[in-house]
């Protein structure tokens, strides 16, 4: 019983292996993604600060001048949207009724 315990608890203790499945192929008719469109987001690419601040340092926090329209600019209309298929959501309408 102590035997079976100490495996699981290596097992657990040991880091997990990174699991990356392939990029699956736009079926036949469907349209692949817009390569201007991130997958991830609109997330930063790299932390805003490359080590936490020194204790006793001032901060000062300042609002950014920007409206959210020019901090955020939407993104330009498309010709044309598409009907939306089956788990799509992004880039087409809604079926209508």
């Amino acid at each position: 019983m102590k035997l079976l315990f100490l495996a699981a608890a290596i097992v657990v203790a040991a880091p997990a292996a990174a699991q990356t499945a392939p990029v699956p192929a736009p079926a036949q008719g469907e349209e692949a993604p817009a390569a201007d469109d991130p997958k991830g987001g609109y997330q930063p690419s790299a932390p805003l600060f490359s080590a936490p601040p020194v204790p006793g340092a001032r901060i000062v926090f300042v609002p950014n001048p920007l409206t959210p329209d020019q901090a955020f600019p939407p993104p330009p209309p498309l010709p044309e949207y598409p009907v939306c298929k089956r788990g799509q959501y992004d880039n087409c309408r809604q079926r209508g009724g």
